[in-house]
């Protein structure tokens, strides 16, 4: 299985809030530089392509992402010869207030499920239906932000809570799977994965993020 939480290309120099302060929305060079619709599609389509040989029969590939990104991601997973099966919505207990006061607040973010052309996927309907008090597992899933002690090794600003990896897992893996995530980030997925007995290969040129997921991975027992 693969997991990706490409850049969303947010950073645009404007402001919002975080933790009751006004902060910037910029997250670092690796989320500047592609601005065009057409630039998003490429970018996407360019690591979808190598991502497309690594995936095993009955594999599949989760993409998340916000309006910035998805539509672009949609498309390429398209383009690439993915089959889109699921259009996940995490909905957000605790969001952000909208900085301008002109838009809805923003409080969900989609993550796309897919697998390569018509194979075979595997999907583990009997426990998701379990833990969801045995009814079939809707497509919307509610949750809070990134809780604080799952930062304690550091800050990264777009790490993803631990539960909903735990979801992602458990729902397409199975026990000594490998798992690879080319967007580590602060390493939640390797975390989770460890946890649950599977294997894991993390890429990223973010060294901050890298040490702040070798510290996590270690101290999950």
């Amino acid at each position: 299985m693969i997991f990706a939480d490409p850049p969303y290309f947010l950073s645009n120099n404007g402001k919002t809030f975080s933790g009751g302060k006004i902060v910037s929305v910029n997250k670092g060079e690796w989320d500047k530089g592609i601005n065009t619709i057409e630039d998003k599609i490429n970018y996407n389509r360019k690591w979808l392509n190598l991502c497309f040989p690594l995936l095993k029969k009955g594999g599949t590939i989760w993409v998340s992402g916000t309006l910035h990104n998805i539509y672009s991601v949609g498309v390429a997973l398209e383009l690439e010869g993915y089959k889109i099966l699921n259009n996940i919505t995490w909905q957000k207990t605790n969001p952000p207030p909208n900085f301008s006061c002109r838009f809805f607040t923003h409080s969900t973010e989609t993550i796309l499920w897919a697998r390569k052309g018509n194979e075979k996927h595997y999907f583990n309907y009997k426990l998701m239906k379990q833990i969801n008090n045995n009814k079939q597992h809707k497509d919307v899933w509610t949750g809070s932000l990134t809780r604080k002690t799952e930062k304690r090794y550091g800050n990264y600003k777009t790490q993803k809570p631990e539960y909903l990896l735990e979801k992602i897992i458990l729902s397409s893996t199975k026990e000594n799977d490998t798992i690879l995530d080319p967007f580590n980030g602060s390493g939640t997925t390797g975390v989770v994965a460890k946890r649950l007995r599977r294997k894991y290969i993390g890429i990223d040129e973010n060294k901050l993020g890298l040490d702040i997921s070798i510290r996590r991975i270690k101290d999950e027992k």
